[in-house]
């Protein structure tokens, strides 16, 4: 059946096109019950065994949710305890416009069997369907929409053929006004939350239901503590009028009554405004899109030198402020407040209860894992169970006259402290997708035993015979890439780059391509990798291991002994790899006179001309910084951490760096020239002046004069800045300079004018050394392959929008993925001085606040903050000096030259 609309809409040119559209309607569509004989099923869904047991209900009943309940009760529908629920089109269609997350987890509920759960397209059944009438607003026929299919399905499932034996169909709703005109027609209709609370057996449920507007007032205080937010309305208008901005909230993780708002600008600029105060930061949660007011200049304030983390105390958190603005008039920022949210980026949050001290109380106080997140309320009658376990837990929203916003408990993640845990809870809170690969993308692995075929080497160059060799850390098994180095008969030599061809396994757009697009990378954590694709491709298939015959795509340079190129050549190849060295055997290889084999030659060649390079690179600017890298010996058998010591860099690390830094910006070079609008590059932006604040105090404090107008004067600084008898001073400043970096970040080519790569001092730069681990690698091998001929081309590949919104996943992927491997270090770094006692150790002063120093610790790698006042006494009377910034104690005994601090741990 078949029903047509026809409306006329006018052009832009002054004409009228006439618009026909057509919606078909079927009355073959099945219900999906296993109790009914009436429809031609395919297939059943719904199980009559599978019924829930309710106090409320207690007869067999299929349920239907409408859209409200799917937005806000998702947790609730997630739990295994609800089954046979009937998921209208209408519901999913509206969920789908509304939140992609939440339309992601009931897909993926639909598609898990043992759920139960339906998905009936009424909008194309003849009896279902329903017009929209004049008046009537796209919500209230949606909802009608809602009762109507619930109506049908009452009678369709009395009217069948079989006995349904008194089954029925429950709607749930939270809306008052759906609920009545629901019951008018005759229907079963409950609350989601009276619905809950019925169930038999399982109480717990209770915990994870958000919490309704018509409950928020329950559990907060009738003393307005906050400001109202403007409707959107009035924001569209301000920014459009230029009273209010649109930023990104970002809270401070040192200061809890601190923020700033990202404000991103036209092209390339963008801004910060300062927040301070919990008035002017209304209920703002990090991450969400906020408007901000400007206040007069005469407000505005410097940043807080306090680190201040909530503490849950009742007095006025206003106070911490007003101590600071006497001393405050320097370093003034842009202040503002927020007025309105535009947009929140609320997310189920990891962390830990706060048990009540009231005895019998069931509200409670949430402490999230990161301290940019504020505290959360939550009801629950488990807290006894809860007490000592990492939990989630959502927030439903935040009411003016609430301290802390509210929410419900999701799920518990385990003990505390046990390495499972806490693994889970580092790769939730960093939103790595871990779970396992779906049998979606594994039916995309090649069969096994896998060998390279006839027609694989007909469309390759064989270098088999080449002396190709990689060089890793010890134990990796996802070997990307190896090199080659042999003397040519004109006297050059010829010098490899071959890089494992995981495009040749990864085609464009199935199953598997589109989870690694997702993932972005795979992440590396302690004793734990993540992968980006199936182990059988990443340590098998496309590792270059030794001693088999391989896929790689190959960039050649032909070069005179002054590392000076003088051909470029890419290829398809089939390599194989004469040897499998860590760092320090092809070290020893090196320095070892009595060797003189093809590999070790190869290697000496190799190591030669990466000096050279990395001189010329230096000359032109390019940075050499510090960070600290701290690597563990885990137990076999436990686990857990039984040395910790920092990464020692040997020649041949730089060896392998700087082969493969040539490698990307030659490849940069070939698919941008071939590909302006769409090439996949990378570019690390030079940082704003006032970036180097850091750097240059801490310089200063020392009598040494830090450069920064260029990345050379930088870098020539930074070679010279000494200090006698602080022989670790240089280190210290490389890891300041570090901080003041801006985030490299991948990008499309069409979408940007500025290509510069700060860090490397090179025009123009990618990633297409590592495909094994990065997506963006994949992206531009089949960009070369293109470019010289030995692959099709696709759409999207030369799409330069759909590239641009990759780039911005790829960047959100990899950041994430740092931070995650910084917590995995976190945490075993505690776990290694768990069972330790007190050990002493040299730590330096890295930043000096008002109330606390952070100190690191070199030997390993450890940074943290230690406060001048314990909770239990005050501490010594500073005096703190902004400008240095330094703290003194002002007292005559004080000797003039304190020895240096050593630090117990």
């Amino acid at each position: 059946m078949l029903k047509s609309k026809t409306f006329v809409r006018k052009t832009r040119s002054g004409g009228v096109m006439k618009i026909v559209r057509e919606h078909y309607l079927r009355d073959d569509i099945w219900c999906g019950s296993e109790v009914c004989a009436e429809c031609k099923q395919e297939s059943t869904v719904l199980q009559r065994d599978a019924c829930i047991e309710s106090n409320l209900c207690s007869y067999p009943h299929y349920v239907i949710p409408d859209t409200n309940v799917v937005l806000h009760q998702i947790d609730v529908l997630e739990d295994p305890v609800i089954r046979n629920v009937i998921i209208l089109q209408t519901v999913l269609q509206e969920v789908r416009h509304r939140s992609a997350p939440v339309y992601k987890r009931l897909k993926d509920m639909i598609h898990e069997k043992e759920k139960f759960f339906y998905a009936f397209t009424n909008e194309h059944h003849r009896e279902t369907f329903i017009e929209r009438e004049p008046g009537e607003s796209a919500n209230d026929r949606n909802d009608r929409a809602i009762r109507v299919a619930a109506q049908w399905y009452s009678q369709h499932l009395k009217t069948s053929e079989s006995d349904a034996d008194g089954l029925k169909v429950v709607l749930l709703t939270n809306d008052q006004g759906n609920k009545q005109k629901a019951e008018e027609s005759g229907l079963l209709v409950y609350k989601c939350e009276e619905y809950i609370k019925s169930l038999i057996g399982n109480p717990e449920l209770v915990d994870r239901l958000a919490l309704s507007n018509d409950d928020k007032h329950d559990i907060t205080s009738s003393k307005v503590l906050f400001p109202e937010h403007l409707p959107l309305s009035r924001i569209q208008a301000g920014i459009k009028s230029g009273a209010f901005v649109q930023g990104t909230f970002r809270a401070s993780r040192d200061n809890y009554l601190e923020a700033t708002v990202f404000v991103q600008g036209d092209g390339e600029e963008s801004t910060e405004i300062l927040i301070q105060g919990l008035q002017n930061l209304n209920r703002a949660v990090y991450q969400d899109v906020v408007a901000v007011q400007l206040l007069p200049q005469n407000q505005w304030v410097a940043p807080s030198s306090v680190v201040l983390q909530d503490e849950g105390a009742a007095k006025d958190d206003n106070e911490e402020e007003k101590e600071e603005d006497e001393e405050k008039a320097v370093n003034l920022k842009p202040t503002g407040k927020v007025v309105g949210i535009i947009k929140r980026n609320w997310r189920p949050f990891c962390g830990m209860l706060n048990i009540s001290q009231i005895k019998e109380s069931t509200r409670h106080l949430f402490t999230p894992a990161d301290r940019r997140i504020p505290r959360i309320r939550i009801e629950t009658r488990q807290a006894s169970t809860l007490a000592g376990q990492r939990i989630m837990v959502a927030i439903d929203g935040w009411p003016k006259h609430s301290r802390y916003p509210n929410g419900h408990f999701v799920r518990s993640l385990g003990n505390a402290g046990e390495k499972d845990t806490e693994q889970e809870v580092l790769l939730l809170e960093h939103d790595v997708p871990h779970q396992d690969f779906s049998q979606a993308v594994l039916s995309f692995l090649p069969k096994m035993p896998w060998t390279i075929t006839p027609e694989d080497m007909a469309r390759r160059e064989d270098l088999r015979n080449l002396t190709v060799c990689s060089v890793d850390p010890p134990g990796c098994t996802d070997i990307d890439d190896a090199l080659h180095c042999r003397e040519l008969n004109n006297g050059n030599l010829e010098v490899g780059v071959h890089i494992a061809d995981v495009s040749h396994f990864i085609r464009p757009g199935n199953a598997m391509d589109r989870e690694a697009a997702n993932r972005g990378t795979t992440v590396y954590l302690c004793g734990k990798r993540i992968d980006m694709v199936p182990e059988l491709l990443s340590s098998n298939l496309c590792s270059l291991r030794s001693n088999v015959e391989r896929l790689a795509f190959s960039c050649i340079w032909e070069m005179n002994h002054e590392a000076e190129i003088l051909k470029t050549r890419f290829t398809k190849s089939v390599i194989n790899s004469k040897a499998s060295l860590t760092y320090a055997e092809a070290q020893m290889r090196i320095d070892d006179t009595t060797k003189n084999d093809d590999i070790t030659k190869s290697l000496r060649g190799l190591n030669k001309l990466a000096k050279i390079l990395k001189r010329q690179r230096i000359q032109k600017g390019a940075l050499t910084l510090s960070s600290l890298e701290v690597r563990f010996h885990i137990d076999s058998e436990t686990h857990d951490p039984i040395d910790l010591q920092t990464k020692e860099l040997m020649e041949t690390n730089s060896m392998v760096e700087e082969f493969m830094l040539l490698a990307n910006i030659s490849v940069a070079q070939k698919i941008y020239d071939e590909f302006p609008d769409c090439a996949m590059l990378r570019k690390h932006p030079a940082p704003p002046p006032s970036n180097y604040d850091i750097l240059l105090k801490a310089a200063k404090s020392k009598g040494v004069e830090i450069h920064t107008d260029t990345a050379k004067a930088l870098a020539d600084s930074l070679d010279v800045a000494r200090v006698d008898g602080f022989p670790y001073f240089n280190t210290l400043l490389r890891i300041l300079a570090t901080r003041c970096m801006m985030q490299a970040v991948y990008f499309c080519s069409g979408m940007d004018s500025d290509f510069h790569h700060y860090g490397l001092a090179s025009p123009i730069y990618t990633h297409f050394t590592s495909p094994i681990r990065r997506y963006a690698d994949i992206i531009v091998h089949r960009l070369l392959a293109v470019a010289i001929a030995a692959d099709s081309t696709y759409p999207d590949l030369m799409d330069k929008q759909k590239q641009s919104a990759l780039a911005n996943n790829l960047n959100y992927r990899h950041k994430m993925s740092q931070y995650a491997q910084r917590a995995s270090v976190a945490f075993h770094t505690q776990l290694f001085f768990k069972s330790r006692g007190i050990l002493n150790e040299e730590g330096f002063v890295l930043f000096v606040r008002k109330n606390a120093i952070i100190v690191l610790i070199p030997k390993f790698g450890l940074e943290g903050t230690v406060f001048f006042d314990a909770k239990d006494k005050a501490g010594p009377k500073l005096v703190f000096d902004e400008e240095i910034p330094g703290v003194s104690v002002p007292a005559p005994e004080v000797e003039p030259q304190a020895k240096k601090p050593k630090l117990d741990h």
